[in-house]
């Protein structure tokens, strides 16, 4: 009897836990604010499995159709346009290697740069990181026309190299990487140089490794940037076979002349392709992603 009266008191005694609305309504606004950025993609996905006409006719609807395996063949394995070169694979292939050509690059010329500025006795580093940094106020389309020229004289048009190089110098990678280096302790630049090693073993050896996070931060925010540029390439590719994803999705969209229909769910399907690889790279990255960008001690 005492041991359930002893029972009995403790069950009483124990305080009930209070609901937290305020952090309800922060997951409410959160859940809400998701649905609501859904509904757009939700919308492509259903044009997708619809015929072009009826798309054309009534517009997106919550009927499900069976087209998804057709424009899904043909996103893939069709080609758009007159050599039969440019189809959604070999487009998905040239926007993948903009994109992490775009990214590596620029992290190896910020780091280098970084490097340079940080660790070696210049006596204008600082005013070469504030020119560098400056260059942020010419964005890609206040100086299109001279990079133009530049890569045409060079050749360079209808490559690779003319998508990728010029678009390479970064002064974002080169401030976030300067800050970083600079919060590298002093005492790890002493022991490395006690141990022999030169600016070079020191740089590959110590400050790469340590500077996995932020070049995973790094690395998303230009591949995601790189990957969905469109005027530049635009400009740069005129052959079929150099096509990107973006720009295949506004040719196929644009598709309204004499009596041809505009494939939207073929186009809508690429689209939904494109969205994809930065998603999975988000997601892949996303723990260092955080502390790339947040963390400060080393």
């Amino acid at each position: 009897m005492a041991d359930t009266t002893h029972t009995s008191e403790n069950t009483v005694a124990r305080p009930r836990k209070s609901i937290k609305w305020g952090t309800v309504f922060d997951h409410t606004v959160l859940i809400l604010g998701s649905l609501f950025m859904l509904v757009p993609i939700l919308m492509v996905l259903q044009t997708v499995t619809t015929p072009d006409l009826e798309t054309i006719k009534n517009g997106p609807g919550l009927t499900i159709g069976t087209e998804l395996d057709d424009n899904f063949a043909k996103a893939m394995f069709q080609a758009s346009g007159f050599s039969g070169e440019n189809t959604g694979t070999s487009m998905l292939i040239n926007s993948l290697i903009l994109g992490v050509g775009f990214a590596v690059g620029k992290i190896v010329i910020g780091m280098m740069a970084a490097y340079a500025i940080v660790y070696f006795r210049l006596r204008f580093a600082t005013f070469a990181f504030w020119l560098i940094f400056t260059t942020l106020l010419l964005p890609l389309e206040v100086r299109i026309l001279p990079s133009y020229e530049i890569v045409q004289q060079l050749g360079m048009l209808n490559t690779y190299s003319g998508l990728i190089i010029p678009l390479v110098a970064s002064a974002t990678a080169t401030f976030f990487f300067r800050q970083f280096f600079r919060s590298v302790p002093n005492e790890l630049v002493e022991a490395a140089r006690i141990d022999g090693a030169g600016p070079v073993k020191f740089f590959i050896d110590i400050l790469v490794p340590l500077s996995q996070t932020m070049i995973a931060a790094m690395f998303i925010i230009m591949f995601v940037y790189g990957w969905n540029q469109y005027l530049w390439p635009t400009m740069i590719t005129t052959d079929e076979d150099m096509y990107t994803l973006v720009r295949g999705i506004k040719q196929i969209t644009q598709d309204l002349e004499g009596t041809n229909v505009p494939e939207y769910g073929r186009a809508n399907m690429l689209a939904l392709i494109a969205i994809l690889p930065p998603v999975l790279i988000v997601i892949f990255f996303q723990s260092w992603f955080v502390k790339g960008l947040t963390e400060s001690d080393k």
